[in-house]
């Protein structure tokens, strides 16, 4: 058995990744929070459980283990310091207010960690934090601690959309520092085999494990995109630049749930609501797919789609999802059991969405339900390469290319019995281009603000955001759930790299590497 201790457990991240590790139990776990600790043994019952503040505990409070994790408190090291102490006191959207003890991310420091290593001497330890503790002015100092009592240190910069050697990562980009250490004079452990995701490269047609690349090599920090990218290893490509495979956000998201009709609701929204709201219809407009809108925060966010990867999850519940209003974007509904299907480099069908909830959503290749007088109830959903626009017959049409560009070419005029005026679907050849100009393209259209749904997520789409396992339970209001939830650690990332210190400690892993979970959910 490969025995662990987590310190800070919070609502079970950290619990729940190592534990898909085989051999690995949680034998301890520790919160000054009592709800995160009750919510974490209503989920790890085999795990002793201690409500404590750990910066006041005597490390002989609890039993040396083989391992620890420690997530302590990063409020301190964030670029989110400068906000008010007291912001936990206002009432949130739900109008909820979070008690005292829940202000804190931990009560636990970072040197705590030294404390109880130094005490417990585990032969692993796993430190997580906000990557902006490196900038901290006492890192290098604490870096010497842990070296000073026998310790060998590897940082590894990671985003949990990366995280997927054991299995699937989570459908979130979450820039984080983890700092593995295990006592001097134990293997190490291959990081390398473990933090370095799979990614096609274009250039040499393979996959490829990619390499991280900072683009200040002499300053090794940061996060992804901004700091570094990932590159193919092989210089027959010149080690292009790669990108991995990842999840998006639309699988996290439980397509049953509808939402309240804008129009409809008794409270407006506010003003800068309604700006992003504007925005994210007209990036709609472009993508055709459900947008997730930020709804607090910090000005400057900016809405994306569904199937864009989603933001970093945070403590409060930021995100609302719009669709416009019908009945039809729960239809063939996608659980958060499963995983996006297969995406093409190219697509070929578009999706006529009704706006009426007892329509039902067609490809542009069947035949249309009933329109009505007012000829509004449809909008066409259309993936477009480029900066094509739609052009009527009384203007040349732009160039045809090898991929569909035009959604639904349509007939204004009335029947001679051979079919002319019938709407040609985009995979089908053009009808006879008549002189007089009948022929239209008909394409989606950004619908009026009024006529959509908004909802916000809800907390178990955020632990899914997170990759908690479906039916995990969050206990507490809304607030209280979603201050647990993005206060977490995602579970693919404690997986991995707990499974990269089996060596440190002779654990053998069986042969086990995580794809058969990934053939699972595939299957699925």
């Amino acid at each position: 058995m490969y025995d662990w201790t987590d310190f800070f457990c919070g609502s079970g991240g950290t619990s729940s990744g190592a534990k898909k590790v085989p051999g690995v139990e949680i034998v301890m776990a520790a919160n000054h929070w009592r709800l995160a600790v009750e919510t974490h043994n209503t989920n790890h019952p085999t795990t002793d459980h201690d409500c404590a503040d750990l910066s006041q505990v005597d490390p002989r409070r609890y039993p040396r283990t083989m391992a620890a994790w420690f997530s302590p408190e990063c409020t301190n090291h964030s670029i989110a310091k400068a906000r008010k102490r007291n912001v936990d006191r206002t009432p949130d959207l739900f109008g909820e207010v979070l008690p005292d003890e829940a202000a804190e991310r931990s009560r636990a420091t970072m040197w705590d960690v030294v404390r109880f290593a130094e005490f417990h001497r585990y032969p692993v330890v796993i430190v997580e934090n906000v990557v902006d503790v490196a900038k901290w002015v006492l890192w290098g100092t604490w870096r010497n601690s842990m070296e000073a009592i026998d310790y060998c240190l590897h940082v590894v910069y990671q985003n949990s959309m990366h995280a997927q050697a054991g299995g699937l990562p989570a459908p979130q980009s979450r820039d984080r520092v983890y700092v593995v250490c295990h006592q001097r004079g134990t293997p190490h452990p291959d990081l390398d085999r473990w933090t370095r995701p799979l990614a096609y490269c274009p250039g040499c047609d393979e996959v490829v494990r990619a390499m991280q690349a900072w683009k200040n090599p002499a300053k090794a920090w940061g996060r992804y995109r901004a700091q570094y990218v990932w590159r193919c290893p092989r210089v027959t490509c010149r080690n292009a630049v790669v990108e991995p495979g990842w999840l998006p956000a639309g699988s996290a998201i439980d397509w049953s749930l509808r939402g309240t009709r804008i129009g409809d609701r008794t409270r407006p929204l506010a003003a800068k609501t309604m700006q992003r709201i504007v925005a994210a219809l007209e990036k709609q407009a472009r993508g055709g797919v459900p947008m997730v809108i930020p709804m607090e925060g910090r000005d400057g966010k900016r809405p994306f789609p569904v199937t864009a990867v989603l933001r970093t999850q945070t403590t409060r519940n930021e995100n609302a999802l719009l669709v416009p209003a019908g009945g039809t974007w729960n239809n063939d509904a996608s659980s958060v059991l499963d995983v996006m299907r297969t995406r093409t480099t190219t697509e070929s069908e578009a999706l006529v969405v009704p706006l009426r909830a007892n329509n039902t959503a067609k490809t542009t290749g069947q035949v249309f339900d009933t329109f009505a007088a007012s000829g509004n109830h449809h909008a066409l959903l259309v993936p477009y390469y480029g900066n094509a626009t739609a052009r009527t017959t009384d203007e040349p049409h732009g160039t045809f290319t090898t991929r569909d560009r035009f959604a639904l070419v349509m007939r204004n005029n009335s029947s001679r019995g051979d079919g002319s005026e019938m709407s040609t679907p985009v995979n089908e050849p053009l009808r006879t281009l008549t002189t007089a100009g009948h022929q239209s393209v008909l394409e989606y259209g950004t619908p009026n603000v009024e006529d959509c749904e908004l909802r916000m997520l809800e907390p178990r789409e955020q632990a899914a955001g997170m990759a908690f396992t479906p039916g995990y339970v969050v206990l507490g209001t809304k607030r209280e759930q979603a201050r647990m939830i993005g206060n977490a650690v995602c579970p693919p990332n404690a997986r991995d790299l707990v499974a990269s210190t089996a060596v440190c400690v002779g654990h053998d892993l069986g042969g086990w590497d995580g794809t058969a979970e990934l053939t699972e959910r595939s299957a699925a």
